[in-house]
């Protein structure tokens, strides 16, 4: 059976009820509902919930024993934050091995969506790693006991926690990475979802601390903290992100306002959650691509030494 043919028959409604139910908009129980009034034409409720929530095993990119990588989760203080934190640190193997004085990387602080430190989120800090980036993920549920392998309870967690808490401990995180001995000073941002949000967010708090930020549909910065950006700020936005889109004429204002160097960048035919790879009802290969060749090359203009 073809499954990308398969894919097509969803409504753009049902996905629209997954962001919503991702979101916290609506709840498990109304999320399964209002999938009913779509389960006809051979789509089940069941089906439906199967196609639109994650695959990390037939997403997985890079696997967590690659030999190209070298990877382990490691626990930073937070005193302003839940007093620590937990997260995945990525760093390519050849950066301590190409020559007797290891290599400094800039770093890359990868923030996850509002369910925590799942597969697909160190998937994409061993990409980054591969890269010749050192790659920190934080779990914004160290506190609760981590990412409890299942996104709905991942969810719930994340709904409890203290917002201004959570903020510190990815601020205590990005200055973690920053100020590591591998690294060369230069610290970049970007996330998904929640995590993109937290990117604009910190670009607005860290000043020059921060020398880019690459957030993929997230809430934009506070705008009295916009003139406080000193970083260089590369927005992702789906031109289907309905929300998003509507907020975003107001975003690029602030920014230009504020003389923020910073691009926007609007893909066609891609909904909220288009880079995922894991959610391929959302995913859109060809626009996640050049996403990704753009954050690269961003974050290896702002934050590479060069010679």
């Amino acid at each position: 059976m073809d499954q990308t043919n398969e894919r097509k028959k969803l409504p753009a409604e049902a996905v629209d009820l997954y962001s919503q139910f991702i979101h916290g908009e609506i709840g498990r129980r109304d999320f399964f509902a209002g999938l009913g009034r779509y389960a006809v034409g051979g789509l089940s409720v069941a089906a439906m919930v199967e196609a639109l929530m994650p695959n990390y095993a037939a997403a997985q990119q890079i696997r967590k024993d690659d030999e190209r990588i070298k990877a382990s989760y490691v626990t930073i203080p937070s005193p302003d934050g839940h007093g620590y934190i937990k997260g995945y640190f990525v760093r390519p193997f050849s950066a301590d091995t190409r020559s007797a004085t290891p290599a400094k990387l800039p770093g890359v602080l990868v923030i996850h969506e509002n369910r925590g430190l799942n597969p697909h989120t160190e998937d994409v800090a061993r990409r980054f790693a591969l890269e010749n980036f050192n790659v920190f993920a934080p779990d914004a549920l160290s506190s609760v006991g981590g990412y409890p392998g299942d996104d709905f309870k991942g969810g719930e967690l994340f709904s409890k926690l203290d917002p201004a808490k959570r903020q510190a401990d990815f601020l205590a995180a990005a200055m973690w990475l920053k100020a590591r001995e591998d690294g060369n000073g230069k610290v970049c941002s970007t996330g998904f979802c929640f995590g993109g949000g937290l990117s604009n967010t910190l670009a607005g708090i860290m000043g020059a601390d921060l020398a880019a930020a690459a957030p993929f549909y997230g809430a934009q910065t506070k705008p009295e903290d916009v003139p406080k950006i000193k970083a260089a700020v590369l927005v992702h936005h789906g031109a289907l992100d309905k929300n998003l889109m509507t907020n975003w004429p107001a975003q690029e204002a602030e920014l230009k306002k504020n003389k923020i160097k910073f691009e926007g960048r609007i893909y066609p035919d891609s909904v909220h959650g288009f880079f995922n790879d894991a959610t391929p009802e959302r995913y859109n290969k060809t626009t996640a691509a050049e996403a990704w060749t753009r954050t690269l090359a961003w974050f290896n203009q702002h934050a590479r030494d060069v010679a």
